[in-house]
């Protein structure tokens, strides 16, 4: 921020709260730098959705650990605006699978435009979805349209959806870098996870994850990414 012998909302942030010394961030050497991004990069360039799981268990601490890495995600003011409900209880989980199937039916057979069909037909894709029960977790996240304080008022938040699909990547990251595979099921709409996980009516539903260990033998979509060099400009 140019400084202008005004007060700017940052200012009035740091007066209001106060600063503690930042924690924990290391200096490293240019060629450290690159070699840890490259590394990263190789890592993350393996990931894939998976569609197919086994039932083989995941310890819970996992899933805690990955999300508080989702927890660290930067939010509009620091609200802050996610829930993560993570379910492996059998029949919460043939619930949403029963609820998220009628949908997906109700999807493909009258809800789609032929177009949108038509680009999910390489990727395979249909109205079963038996991995909602075989995977060992799924991990519903959901967003505050705003929040109700204890007197029972209404209190904006601010780019809540934009901050919840910046902590929903890292999850993602998180559980590929921990050796899980995952899947983003999002039916729409998707207001039977508030029903069914009891969640309060001023949160919505972003995305439904699931993770596990892929099934044996699985088989995925054969893809391409695009190269850096479309995805990049560089203005140095």
């Amino acid at each position: 921020m140019v400084a202008t012998g005004h007060a700017g909302p940052g200012d009035v942030n740091k007066a209001d709260h106060g600063t503690v010394p930042l924690d924990g961030f290391v200096h490293r050497e240019p060629e450290d730098l690159v070699e840890r991004a490259r590394a990263f990069a190789d890592v993350l360039s393996r990931r894939r959705t998976v569609r197919d799981y086994s039932d083989r268990s995941v310890p819970r601490a996992v899933i805690e650990h990955a999300v508080r890495a989702a927890g660290s995600a930067p939010s509009g003011a620091n609200q802050q605006p996610w829930h993560f409900v993570a379910i492996a209880n059998p029949d919460l989980k043939r619930r949403i699978r029963q609820a998220a199937e009628a949908e997906e039916r109700a999807f493909y057979e009258h809800r789609a435009p032929e177009d949108w069909l038509d680009a999910l037909a390489p990727l395979g894709t249909n109205a079963d979805k038996p991995f909602l029960e075989t995977a060992p977790w799924l991990i519903a996240v959901f967003y505050e349209r705003h929040r109700v304080d204890e007197q029972g008022q209404r209190q904006k938040t601010y780019y809540a959806i934009d901050s919840v699909g910046i902590a929903t990547g890292i999850l993602i990251t998180a559980l590929h870098q921990a050796g899980l595979a995952t899947l983003t099921h999002t039916p729409s709409p998707m207001g039977f996870l508030t029903d069914v996980l009891g969640r309060p009516k001023h949160e919505r539903p972003f995305v439904l994850l699931v993770t596990g260990y892929p099934a044996d033998a699985v088989r995925v979509p054969a893809i391409d990414r695009k190269p850096v060099s479309d995805i990049l400009t560089l203005l140095d």
